[in-house]
């Protein structure tokens, strides 16, 4: 059946499938009786595909990749690294092209959370936006931190709390500009950023290849024994090969994370029908070209048992922590940790300023499903939801806690949070679309009337929720075999705080699965369908595109 043909039943009709969905669980509490079509507090769908993709972009090639890398370099060998970072990353391509198939059908501004709560269960729904949120009630701080530390590098003269204070008024400015500025601003923010990693990549291809002080041509010499290709980790022998490849894994799936967060702009995307696909499709291989090239060439011109990678393994955070400063050091390159760590606090206000977009979005979005105090659902004449935006941006007062060395500790374990949070969103994201392919399937809608469909259906999201629940339940792993009670605790406490949040929905409101006959596919489409029709017709009446406005958009 055409979903088209669905969006025009009779007002009876759709009232009963309505009422299909509040008997399926939803009790007595709104749901999306009104889903995408809030005419007063509403967001503004400004973001273009360009600027969707920047800022995902922003929001997740970070520190993972130009200091992470080295931890797991150090943990796996550079095979280990390389395969570790190619198949986590095959693993985001699979939950992202998910969430492109259900963000292309129903565009609506309620983030993950709206559909796990439309196709699977609200008090799903109910637990991953919190869940969400609370990722980024952490992220964002911690990376305010980062910045601090990172000048330091340079000057101490003045107190690292004053730079936190500037750089979370700064990122609170920029978002409160409205969506169009913010947009504009963070897509030229992480154009740097590529300019820097691509950089990077050039300058580690150039020590490879001999174009070095030294003269030395590396090739693949740090494949060979000792180095590689396979590191170990924590025990000799085979075991210590599988549990740094582990390592691998872990790591990389914390670098990863972020890609998602192109659903939070959804509800901003211009033309989200094609914007939204287009965008995913950008951010993916661009994420996967700097990860996949990037650990590559960490893997060339850095041996994995230089004793300078154990000071990258450590919390530091400024340019003696980055792989690529130990690669070019080694070589007799003396000026690039100052250009390393100027990249470096490109990438972590950047990172920042991402971050504290989503986390109000993500607020808004549980405030629209009435999922958490109305106010945060009020936004200003520019489309800002500004009471959700200010407190986002008091939890940043969380990087406070680091400048008290004995508080450090504490500000580590809430940071220790964010892979469980963040693999709990991949999870749900890709549980969600395979019960939204459930839906399909017994309502008689074709996948091939979606605007866009994910390449490897169903059977990739079985494949993305079993690995990513592997990965995530196993990754406490080095605290179990060198036992550490206060990470193994903050590693996995959030399964409980997942729990108890979908419980406490579940029990309060009496929800349950939503039978797969019974989700709601139709509501609110027609008024994306409309939408859509009114831009592109706009679009026809200014013509068409110039040469140069075309090569713009692909670049």
């Amino acid at each position: 059946m055409d979903p088209e043909k669905l969006a025009e039943k009779a007002p009876s009709e759709a009232r009963s499938s309505s009422e299909k969905v509040v008997d399926a669980g939803l009790g007595d509490h709104p749901s999306h009786a009104h889903e995408l079509e809030e005419p007063e507090e509403t967001l503004h769908r400004a973001l273009k595909a360009r600027q969707i993709s920047m800022i995902a972009l922003g929001g997740a090639v970070g520190t993972g990749l130009i200091i992470g890398s080295g931890t797991a370099l150090r943990r796996g060998g550079p095979l280990g690294l390389l395969i570790g970072y190619s198949f986590v990353g095959f693993i985001c391509y699979l939950a992202m092209t998910a969430l492109g198939e259900m963000a292309a059908y129903l565009p609506h501004k309620k983030g993950f959370s709206g559909y796990a709560s439309r196709f699977v269960d609200p008090a799903l729904g109910f637990a991953l936006g919190w869940n969400y949120l609370m990722k980024y009630l952490i992220v964002t701080p911690n990376n305010i931190n980062a910045a601090g530390v990172v000048i330091r590098y340079w000057t101490s003269h003045v107190h690292t709390a004053v730079w936190m204070t500037i750089f979370i008024v700064l990122i609170f400015i920029v978002n409160l500009l409205g969506v169009r500025v913010f947009g504009e601003l963070e897509f030229w923010f992480s154009s740097i950023k590529v300019i820097s990693l691509v950089g990077l990549l050039l300058m580690g291809i150039i020590i490879d290849l001999g174009g070095n002080p030294k003269h030395d041509r590396l090739g693949f010499r740090y494949w060979k024994h000792p180095d590689g290709p396979m590191g170990t980790y924590l025990k000799p022998g085979h075991l210590g090969i599988f549990l740094g490849f582990w390592a691998v894994m872990v790591n990389a799936l914390f670098a990863y994370m972020g890609t998602e967060l192109i659903g939070v702009t959804v509800g901003e995307a211009e033309n989200p029908r094609k914007s939204i696909p287009k965008a995913i499709k950008r951010t993916f291989y661009r994420i996967l070209v700097f990860y996949i090239g990037g650990v590559f060439v960490v893997g060339l011109t850095v041996p994995s048992t230089n004793q300078s990678l154990f000071v990258a393994t450590k919390a530091a955070t400024g340019a003696a922590a980055s792989p690529f400063v130990v690669a070019a050091t080694l070589v007799g390159i003396k000026v690039l940790p100052h250009i390393i760590n100027a990249c470096i606090l490109i990438f972590v206000m950047s990172a920042a300023n991402s971050d504290l977009y989503i986390g109000s979005r993500t607020l808004y979005a549980l405030a629209a499903e009435g999922k958490a105090p109305a106010i945060f659902k009020r936004v200003n004449r520019h489309g800002v939801p500004y009471p959700a935006l200010i407190l986002c941006t008091l939890f940043c007062c969380l990087t406070f806690l680091n400048v008290a060395k004995s508080s450090a500790q504490v500000f580590t374990y809430f940071v220790n949070l964010v892979t469980f949070f963040g693999a709990t969103t991949w999870m749900c994201i890709v549980f969600s679309h395979i019960r939204f392919m459930k839906a399909l399937e017994a309502q008689g809608i074709s996948r091939d009337s979606l605007p866009y469909k994910a390449p490897f259906g169903a059977a990739g999201s079985w494949f993305a929720l079993g690995v990513t629940f592997i990965i995530t339940f196993f990754k406490g792993f080095d605290y179990v075999v060198v036992w550490n009670t206060a990470n193994f605790i903050t590693s996995y406490i959030g399964a409980p705080v997942f729990l108890v949040l979908y419980l406490y929905w579940k029990l309060l409101y009496k929800t349950k699965l939503i039978a797969p006959a019974d989700v709601d596919l139709i509501t609110g489409k027609k008024a994306i369908d409309d939408e859509e029709e009114r831009y592109l017709a706009e679009q026809a009446m200014k013509g068409p595109q110039t040469r140069w406005e075309r090569l713009w958009d692909s670049l």
